[in-house]
């Protein structure tokens, strides 16, 4: 059985016996792959101090064919994820990046370009003064776009028309995007959405980097983030466990 070499992204860590941890990567060249970390817990174990959430290291595992666990056999630390050191917002931040990294991904599926922006904005997240509700802003928006779940933002989700109308629009989170006047009155679950907001959003996902030069009001960021916790809660099928700690990103 070959080796497997990659940089990672450490995800989720669970306690699997006295000694041993399962851990859940998000890998470059492999996407998310949970495997067993033999000696995990050990003060001097063979991993030390890389499997800590959220810290980047390069591993080498042995990939297994069943549905078996793969097989942890090094983890060299990279980087460690210091939001702790800054604050709550960018440690809840964090934990949120991990928590959708582990939810909108499939084992065995790589997305490089996601990964080298988780590991951006993780890095970015460890400094000082990190502008967390424009980082969490655009962590979203890029991971639904690279796959595949971004809202459709110019014409109706449902009919294909263009989607014209001044000042506010009909968005349908159950339908996945903006929805025509005719659409939005037959649909459960609309919002209504500022043609400016959707702006941002088609900024944030054309360009990695948005966050460096978009600045966002405080009613941009409410009504955006109301709209992101609205869908992505739908994505999933379920409330992230991190959604209410974002609540401290409105004071950024």
């Amino acid at each position: 059985m070959p080796s497997e070499k990659s940089a990672a992204i450490v995800i989720r860590v669970i306690d699997w016996s006295e000694s041993s941890n399962v851990v859940t990567l998000f890998t470059r060249d492999f996407g998310k792959i949970t495997a067993l970390a033999k000696g995990g817990r050990r003060p001097k174990g063979p991993f030390e101090s890389a499997l800590d959430l959220l810290a980047g290291c390069r591993i080498v595992f042995l990939h297994k064919s069943t549905e078996a666990l793969d097989l942890l056999t090094e983890a060299k630390l990279m980087r460690r994820f210091r939001g702790a050191e800054q604050g709550l917002a960018p440690l809840y931040a964090g934990y949120y990046l991990a928590e959708l990294l582990r939810e909108l991904t499939e084992e065995g599926d790589p997305h490089p370009e996601l990964f080298d922006a988780s590991e951006e904005i993780i890095q970015v997240l460890s400094s000082t003064k990190a502008p967390v509700a424009r980082l969490v802003l655009q962590f979203e928006i890029i991971a639904l776009r690279l796959l595949g779940h971004l809202p459709r933002l110019t014409h109706c989700v449902e009919t294909g028309v263009p989607v014209t109308a001044s000042g506010t629009v009909a968005f349908g989170i159950l339908s996945g995007g903006v929805l025509s006047p005719e659409v939005a009155q037959q649909r459960s679950r609309v919002t209504r959405v500022r043609n400016s907001s959707l702006k941002i959003i088609e900024q944030f996902a054309q360009d990695v980097n948005a966050w460096k030069t978009i600045t966002l009001d405080s009613q941009s960021l409410g009504e955006l983030r109301n709209l992101f916790n609205q869908y992505i809660q739908h994505l999933l099928g379920k409330k992230p466990r991190m959604h209410d700690h974002l609540r401290l990103l409105s004071q950024q």
